[in-house]
């Protein structure tokens, strides 16, 4: 039985441990840099938004990971199977880019000479403009977008880490935000809007992380009907026997679910990102195929330090169960599924 988060509290307690653990559908504990009792450079913090439609997406990162600050933007278009990321290192952040405490209202800035980040939250409307010059062949990347129609009921997981009370994650990711903008790259602009039915999903993250983990990921947001429609999949990493981070998202309520496997195909002993993977869940609520377009890799090695990513963009088909029995049937819609190896 997962335990649901009703009552709110301040995330932590005195020690620097979860005062609760489980799943809520908003953020009903407040989180506090400063009740955090392990070391600084352990906490990690970050904002990440993907906003996309059938055809192309683009996703932007700002995060302080405590040793390093990061500025990331990627552009995909899914009809040519290409992608581009480019990211910006920052050394020793450890709290200066002053992420806000809760993802209800804030604003996140960061410019130099290379770029300039940033996300403004005013609680009704999240505004996220960037310039990102010598982004990819010395030409810069431009975008400027609104994200606005937040469900009513999100993903929100408080997971503790075996063996290190002091560590622990609070994550929310809210799909299925209506998006209207842009971004250009070149000599193309990329539209974001109503029409083309583009959606917006932040994954919002605070915590301390141990020192290595691996975690599975996957998200999609849509209309079906013209009604929203999403899910949000994951596990991997900390004592998740108190909730999962499954759960579907229709008409703006969400619906939880118990267990999903990601059956991520091999060649030889390696994963085959590139092929057929399946999904399972162990009550039958989420059953799908997933047929990959590109995959976002990345392997940044420093031997201490190490984040080896696969975020696989691909077409989703199948079935998923609400709560009341409603049969959500989905056939080549568009999401993404990850598996990320970090040491950090």
């Amino acid at each position: 039985m997962q335990h649901q988060i009703k009552e709110k509290s301040a995330l932590l307690k005195s020690d620097g441990s979860l005062a609760q653990k489980g799943y809520a559908t908003s953020l009903l504990l407040d989180y506090n840099r400063a009740d955090i009792k392990a070391n600084k450079l352990r906490i990690k913090e970050w904002d990440y938004y993907y906003i996309g439609n059938k055809d192309y997406g683009i996703a932007l990162t700002i995060a302080d990971n405590g040793y390093l600050g990061l500025l990331s933007a990627t552009l995909l278009d899914f009809n040519k199977r290409w992608q581009q990321t480019s990211s910006a290192v920052l050394p020793f952040t450890k709290g200066k880019l002053k992420l806000p405490s809760t993802s209800a209202v804030g604003d996140i800035s960061y410019k130099n000479k290379k770029l300039d980040f940033s996300f403004q939250n005013d609680g009704i409307v999240r505004h996220l403009k960037v310039l990102y010059n010598d982004f990819f062949e010395n030409l810069p990347l431009e975008a400027d977008i609104l994200l606005t129609e937040p469900p009513a009921e999100t993903m929100v997981i408080a997971t503790p880490f075996p063996g290190d009370p002091k560590a622990f994650y609070y994550n929310q990711k809210i799909n299925c935000m209506r998006a209207v903008g842009w971004a250009r790259f070149k000599d193309k602009e990329y539209r974001f809007t109503r029409e083309n039915g583009s959606l917006g999903t932040l994954d919002w993250g605070r915590g301390v992380w141990t020192y290595k983990n691996t975690w599975y990921w996957g998200s999609l947001s849509t209309l079906i009907n013209d009604v929203p429609f999403g899910f949000n999949i994951g596990y991997g990493f900390g004592d998740t026997s108190a909730a999962t981070e499954n759960m579907l998202f229709y008409n703006g309520r969400a619906h939880k679910l118990n267990n999903v496997t990601f059956n991520i195909p091999k060649k030889g002993d390696a994963d085959d990102f590139l092929s057929d993977w399946t999904f399972t869940s162990d009550d039958g609520r989420f059953e799908m195929t997933f047929k990959p377009i590109l995959n976002r890799f990345a392997d940044a090695n420093l031997g201490i330090i190490r984040s080896l990513q696969n975020q696989v963009f691909g077409l989703f088909s199948g079935n998923a169960i609400l709560d009341d029995g409603t049969v959500i049937t989905l056939h080549d819609e568009l999401g993404f599924a990850e598996k990320v190896f970090n040491k950090w």
